[in-house]
């Protein structure tokens, strides 16, 4: 196999992997902002928030259609692109995929369609139960989809058979509980919270300065403001995590991310802007912060950082 064919594989499902991911926070976001706005309309009986639910129901439903196709591209691609390590770890890979499109998404997809054509035919109650059901799908997606990713990262619950020259899976629940799947899922879905409430602030924001549809604009500010708040508390806690975690069981990934070719003593700094050079394995025009990596890491100003020369 040529460098030049896996190379324009990885830039093919590089650009893939993007350009889905530009679509998958919004929808996580959108879909508990809507189950919300939908909330307060059944408890309150009020028709602008059933207003609000179908206007930001109508973006989401756009965004949502464009994150499935650019997800199913991406996954035809480890058949295509990646034939031999589908098959190589196919046996563990696969299940939570198999797991995400079985249960997850035919979930999601199910109750959307409820919940764009069942507003004339379905009690309130009911509406409201599909609305739930979305946002629980969709994160359910992303749960099963960064166990996949998790295990990609950090192969735990699972053994290479001789005979077969596969990987097979030994543990499904040490799959299902890897720290580091755990980190990413709830750190990425905490983000695509932040990024619905952005979103639904922004466009509120533009009706407000331009004065129009202003009770509209002051009620959906005020949810996505109060929802965006708690979201963006969580996913500093949630990120701070994740890169403990990183410093943890993925030292070398660290190191890598970071180019960081020599251990660094306590306490350790972050580089902000650097241009690694692999020559003389060093970063030139390093920008740090001091003591900042040592804090991320390893949450201790007394432990060194180790780089790729020690791992």
């Amino acid at each position: 196999m040529s460098d030049t064919l896996i190379e324009l594989s990885r830039l093919q499902f590089a650009l893939t992997a993007m350009f889905h991911f530009i679509f998958v926070p919004l929808t996580l976001g959108l879909t508990f902002l809507l189950a919300i706005m939908e909330s307060v309309y059944v408890m309150t009986g009020k028709e602008i928030y059933k207003q609000m639910t179908q206007f930001w129901g109508k973006l989401f439903g756009i965004n949502f259609a464009i994150g499935v196709a650019t997800g199913l591209t991406m996954e035809f691609q480890f058949g295509m692109n990646w034939s031999y390590y589908s098959h190589y770890v196919g046996d563990i890979f696969g299940a939570p995929l198999a797991i995400e499109g079985l249960m997850a998404f035919f979930l999601e997809s199910t109750f959307v369609g409820l919940f764009f054509f069942g507003w004339d035919k379905m009690s309130k109650v009911k509406h409201l139960m599909a609305t739930w059901l979305v946002a629980i799908g969709s994160n359910f997606s992303a749960l099963w989809i960064l166990i996949a990713n998790g295990w990609m990262q950090f192969p735990v619950g699972a053994s290479f058979n001789t005979d077969s020259m596969r990987m097979e899976m030994t543990s499904f629940s040490e799959v299902i509980f890897n720290p580091v799947a755990q980190v990413k899922f709830v750190h990425t879905v905490s983000a695509g919270y932040v990024t619905g409430a952005i979103f639904v602030l922004a466009i509120s924001s533009y009706y407000l300065l331009k004065h129009k549809h202003i009770a509209f604009a002051r009620r959906s500010f005020a949810i996505a403001a109060s929802f965006g708040l708690a979201a963006t508390l969580s996913v500093i806690v949630l990120g701070d995590e994740s890169g403990y975690e990183l410093g943890d069981v993925q030292k070398v990934k660290l190191a890598a991310v970071e180019a960081e070719y020599e251990t660094h003593p306590a306490p350790a700094a972050f580089t902000l802007f650097g241009i690694p050079n692999d020559e003389e394995e060093k970063m030139d025009f390093a920008i740090q912060i001091p003591w900042a990596m040592g804090i991320i890491a390893t949450r201790s100003l007394d432990e060194e950082v180790m780089g790729i020369k020690d791992l």
